[in-house]
């Protein structure tokens, strides 16, 4: 089995401290998609996840779904990342699978955003999640 690398839990857990999309609204005003919740630039205002997913969801179009989706298959990865060596169980290709999708389900997220007119999101968190994945897959190949 091919062992999951050393830094792997500080690499996901980074992740949490960058947008994974940052969305333009006709060059002004900016949302910062967090795992954790939204910034708003204009009003300053942070809105969690949590808050996002029981208090302002009603009516919202269905490609914002892949934001919460992406954030369970990355805590997904996470968990499986600092349980599975404890159960010996400890395969860095769960997490780099489970990291991809999470950025396949990201990069739906911005497609969604910016096809709308005046709107742009640059999928940050796509780069990072697939970078990572990479990077986890990549290290231990040879096992």
């Amino acid at each position: 089995m091919s062992r999951t690398p050393d830094w792997t839990v500080p690499a996901l857990l980074a992740l949490l401290l960058v947008p994974w999309s940052v969305q333009v609204f006709s060059g002004r005003d900016a949302t910062l998609v967090f795992a954790w919740g939204l910034v708003n630039t204009n009003p300053l205002g942070v809105t969690t996840l949590t808050d996002f997913l029981f208090v302002y969801t009603a009516g919202l179009p269905d490609y914002i779904h892949s934001w919460p989706l992406s954030v369970a298959l990355y805590l997904l990865a996470l968990g499986f990342a600092v349980v599975g060596p404890r159960v010996g169980y400890d395969d860095r290709r769960v997490v780099a699978g489970l990291l991809a999708v999470a950025g396949v389900a990201q990069l739906s997220l911005a497609r969604g955003f910016s096809v709308q007119p005046g709107r742009m999101a640059w999928p940050v968190g796509t780069l990072l999640l697939f970078g990572v994945a990479a990077y986890v897959y990549g290290v231990g190949r040879g096992d």
